[in-house]
């Protein structure tokens, strides 16, 4: 075919264009494939034990056996699966199974709002305390799949109780289990409000590793959006990427704080919850900033308590019938409403939440596993078809489907497989992927392999 323009003029106009597209895709990697928890369950670090985590998921399945025992009731308390008993005991055994092999996901052991302020001796008490609870639960392997610590925010008020806290757990720690950091652990910076709070946690964390024999940069920190000032600068600019790259690649997750954030909106107590306007604002920025960075992002928590009203005194009369409705009514309305509170986030892509209670463990892996679970057969159709016909777009129904859609597809199979929402099995049979290929986490790789590129 004719041209016009010649080679060599290209091989002069195309270098910057390249190095441009390679410096681009290296601040927007995209999603790993690895690994996102479904939530973080937040607790007070003077109360965390090596066996907590198996402990909370005790708690949760009592509560289960006794405010819904069964797979209709559970459906019918939680509002999903009207009318489709196979999809309701689904749903159901999944919740079961998960609370018994792995109840908990991420723990975050607190020395912030789940902690309070308390005098300093027993501050460091609590944080050498928490660490050796920690380092038992790595030797017994009772430990959850992720961990961290959430220290005070560093502000002038409070940024030397935190650096403390931080050394005095670390420290202990890493003494205790003879050098090793458990899997996944990070440390969470609250109420971050400026780039240079997380320069100086990523400084802190630099600090202290070659001291405490851990490899460069093996120390991860995760910061919290709870104010405006974290959405927006004092010269009107987005602040939200701002606050992660000052941590010099280190921060790996970024929290949304629903009622701190709010508040800083002037929000009344009455109005703070997760389905606010405004929340729904801040994690729009959130994830407008955030795209493609490979960050995980994780959504608020839900305050109000599946928790009975009345409590039999021990020796004395039993509940009454009434009582016993009371709690009853009061734990399904709680369930109900965490259960729409995540299902809110699944549906606005946000894949994680926290959760502050053990009976909401049963409702947050409901709406985790209904989510996936309800779309598993389209997903499934779009991606094989897509798949077969190796590169083009496709038509399948009234979805039409480009190249990008191939990874977001591949996505959700991951994350379903990853949560415990389909077994591996499942997840061949309905993608049309090998297990090899699922694992690999790229649609790209998958296309070369297929067509013999690799």
């Amino acid at each position: 075919m004719n041209t016009t323009l010649k080679e060599s003029e290209l091989s002069a106009l195309l270098p910057p264009l390249h190095e441009a597209n390679r410096a681009l895709a290296a601040l927007y990697p995209g999603d790993s494939g690895r690994r996102q928890p479904v939530h973080t369950v937040y607790g007070g670090a003077h109360l965390f034990r090596k066996d907590t985590a198996r402990r909370l998921g005790e708690l949760a399945l009592r509560a289960l056996e006794e405010y819904a025992g069964s797979a209709p009731a559970f459906a019918e308390a939680l509002g999903f699966a009207e009318g489709d008993a196979e999809f309701a005991e689904a749903v159901y055994l999944r919740v079961l199974e998960k609370l018994t092999r792995e109840p908990v996901e991420d723990f975050r052991l607190d020395f912030e709002d789940g902690y309070g302020n308390r005098p300093d001796t027993e501050e460091d008490g609590h944080a050498a305390s928490a660490a050796a609870e920690v380092a038992a639960g790595g030797n017994a392997g009772t430990l959850p799949a992720f961990v961290g610590i959430r220290i005070k925010p560093l502000t002038e008020e409070l940024h030397k109780r935190s650096i403390r806290t931080l050394d005095i757990f670390l420290t202990t720690l890493v003494k205790q289990t003879g050098g090793a950091l458990p899997q996944n652990f990070v440390v969470t910076l609250p109420k971050v409000t400026h780039p240079a709070q997380s320069a100086a946690l990523a400084a802190l964390l630099g600090g202290l590793e070659p001291r405490l024999g851990l490899r460069a940069g093996e120390l991860k920190l995760e910061i919290m959006v709870e104010t405006t000032q974290s959405i927006f600068n004092e010269r009107g600019e987005n602040n939200l990427l701002a606050l992660a790259r000052a941590a010099g690649g280190r921060c790996v997750a970024a929290h949304f704080g629903t009622y701190d954030y709010t508040a800083s909106c002037s929000i009344t107590a009455a109005h703070q919850h997760m389905m606010h306007p405004a929340c729904d604002f801040a994690r729009n920025m959130m994830q407008v900033a955030y795209g493609s960075t490979g960050l995980w992002l994780s959504d608020g928590a839900t305050n109000i308590m599946p928790a009975p009203l009345h409590r039999a005194a021990p020796g004395g009369a039993p509940l009454t019938l009434e009582q016993q409705q009371e709690n009853r009514r009061a734990v399904h309305r709680a369930w109900r409403l965490h259960f729409e509170h995540a299902r809110h986030s699944l549906t606005c892509g946000i894949y994680q939440g926290w959760d502050l209670h053990p009976a909401q463990l049963s409702s947050r892996y409901a709406a985790v596993y209904s989510f996936f679970l309800e779309s598993l057969d389209a997903a499934g159709e779009r991606l094989r078809n897509f798949v077969s016909k190796a590169a083009q777009a496709t038509l399948v129904g009234e979805v039409f489907d480009d190249a990008a859609t191939g990874q977001g597809l591949l996505n959700y199979f991951l994350r379903a497989l990853n949560c415990g929402a389909m077994t591996e099995a499942e997840a061949v049979e309905r993608s049309g992927l090998s297990l090899a290929e699922l694992r690999s986490a790229s649609f790209v790789k998958i296309m070369k392999g297929r067509r013999g590129e690799m």
